[in-house]
């Protein structure tokens, strides 16, 4: 088997396993979540030693390694966020009838802390990596970022496939924030200039002459962001979207403690001075 080949098999394969643990761990009990989020991460602190101990690197091993420690950061900020550990000052769904800026603005406040956090662990990547020959860890978190930050815009602006199902009990009141639709306007442009990007990335890889670990390095990358591409098609198509991870939501919903009541949705002000007096 190729480098080429196996570099996009191993990034696919990580993808899939990676997101149906994360969805798994999150619907355990309540003391198998803490410790799983205490094991992420101390992962995540490793993975950015290894990031900075393979940044000089210029082999294929580094950019396997570069790779999987960027997912394992990722992994950990996927991880605290949908065990509700680091998510946004405002934990109540959204009441309706709001205005597109204000629903935009409270949408914001659900997520604040993690987004914070996304680009916290990005600049520490970007710092970690800075000048050095290995910056396949820092283009798969910024692919990651990027493409995460474009799912969830059209998940705000509408799309057809809500993913819902991902959502644990006690973050239920984030589908407030999501709007159903058949599309967006936003959406086409997502996918253009990613599948643009991705094209430019495909050529940059089977370069002749190109040096293996850079081979590896760019197939890695572009593979993450064919998914995230894939993953964006998923939210308009008619396909059932938890087909690929229906093994993970089983088993965890099965070990998933008995949710709590759902929130009231209040008026705004009266939500907004609930919150103060908190």
């Amino acid at each position: 088997m190729s480098e080429l080949a196996l570099a996009v098999l191993f990034a696919i394969f990580i993808w899939w396993f990676s997101t149906g643990v994360v969805l798994l761990l999150n619907h355990l009990s309540r003391g198998a979540v803490v410790l799983s989020l205490l094991i992420s991460s101390l992962l995540g602190l490793a993975a950015l030693t290894a990031l900075a101990h393979t940044a000089q690197q210029t082999t294929a091993a580094g950019a396997y390694c570069a790779f999987t420690s960027a997912l394992l950061v990722w992994g950990w900020h996927e991880l605290s966020f949908l065990t509700g550990w680091i998510t946004g000052p405002r934990k109540t769904a959204l009441p309706p009838g709001l205005g597109e800026g204000q629903r935009f603005w409270q949408s914001l406040r659900v997520i604040l802390w993690h987004e914070i956090g996304i680009v916290a662990a990005g600049l520490a990547i970007v710092a970690i990596t800075w000048g050095a020959p290995n910056q396949v860890g820092t283009g798969t978190f910024v692919v990651l970022w990027v493409m995460r930050t474009s799912a969830k815009l059209n998940l705000f602006l509408g799309v057809r496939n809500l993913s819902e199902q991902f959502l644990p009990a006690h973050l239920r009141y984030l589908e407030s924030c999501f709007r159903r639709r058949p599309v967006n306007l936003l959406f086409p442009v997502s996918v253009t200039a990613a599948s643009v990007v991705l094209a430019l990335m495909v050529a940059a890889a089977r370069s002749p002459g190109l040096p293996s670990a850079a081979v590896v390095g760019t197939a890695l990358v572009a593979t993450m962001l064919a998914l995230a591409i894939l993953e964006h098609w998923l939210m308009v198509l008619p396909l059932d979207t938890t087909a690929l991870w229906r093994w993970a939501l089983r088993a965890g919903r099965r070990r998933e403690p008995a949710a709590p009541p759902r929130p009231v949705v209040l008026p705004l002000e009266a939500d907004e001075n609930l919150v103060r007096a908190r």
